[in-house]
């Protein structure tokens, strides 16, 4: 009998599981993304106030790993002393990451100064705990590039990164990943689809971004993590790669950035169809 299980083993590296659209049904999205093979999942903040509840939800279910962060699109429930607020958390809760932190510049409306100091500040702690980083970068990855560089962080990764192959490989030399998600499965994502078919795997990682950014054939639904099987066998088609490999080895690069250990259930995975 083969010890190959029905779906690849997946994780999906950014899930706002705890946000209120899955409050109606939380446990059952977890059997489902479960039944799709993704058994972990990491889940970053948004803003303090949220803090308590993501470490909660993430203390009743062994798969999701919290970060914490405020996040840019957030800003009218962020406050100065909130960065020492986040301190004290990274200090005592031991989280996988910063984040979800990073620079909007699409939204009208949010202080690109005030965003600046935060992200700022959050790099700062990123690297005096020596954690890896989760970063919102929308129209604004050239700031966002260069607020890292002078940080000295060195591991992270873009989610739902949408720039161009200059800017991948800015943050490639950075020690950065992509996290790639429902908009690589849309055919007119001719750009996104380009630099996910070359580019090298090892920076790759794979997301939902759930409840948000469902993926072709989706359009209007909420999203949740047991799409990111969908998610894989697109960017597994576009590398001319398994399912299987793709799964193996985007779970390998989000074990290694986030220092999570290895699940107790074995991952049988065959790369025979490359």
């Amino acid at each position: 009998m083969s010890t190959r299980p029905a779906s690849p083993l997946l994780i999906d590296s950014h899930s706002h599981l705890d946000a209120s659209e899955f409050d109606r049904d939380r446990d059952q999205v977890l059997a489902r993304a479960a039944a799709a093979g993704v058994t972990r999942q990491i889940v970053p903040a948004v803003a303090v106030s949220g803090f308590d509840r993501l470490r909660q939800l993430c203390a009743q279910h062994p798969g999701l790993f919290p970060a914490y962060g405020l996040h840019p699109m957030f800003l009218d429930r962020h406050e100065p002393e909130h960065l020492g607020q986040l301190r004290t958390w990274l200090e005592r809760e031991n989280p996988v990451a910063v984040g979800e932190c990073g620079l909007d510049f699409h939204v009208s409306g949010l202080d690109p100064d005030a965003q600046r100091a935060y992200f700022k500040g959050q790099l700062e702690l990123a690297r005096e705990f020596d954690l890896p980083v989760i970063v919102h970068a929308r129209r604004a990855l050239d700031d966002v590039l260069a607020a890292i560089r002078r940080s000295g962080v060195s591991r992270g990764v873009v989610h739902s990164f949408s720039g161009s192959l200059q800017q991948a490989e800015r943050l490639w030399d950075l020690g950065f990943s992509l996290g790639i998600g429902g908009p690589v499965t849309h055919e007119r994502a001719r750009r996104l689809r380009g630099i996910v078919a070359a580019m090298p795997i090892e920076f790759l990682l794979l997301e939902t971004d759930s409840p948000d950014q469902p993926g072709h054939g989706h359009r209007g639904e909420r999203n949740e993590p047991a799409l990111l099987a969908e998610v894989c066998a697109v960017v597994a088609g576009l590398r001319d790669e398994s399912p299987q490999t793709v799964a193996r080895l985007t779970t390998q690069n989000c074990e290694r950035l986030f220092g999570l250990s290895l699940p107790d259930q074995a991952f049988a995975a065959s790369d025979s169809s490359r």
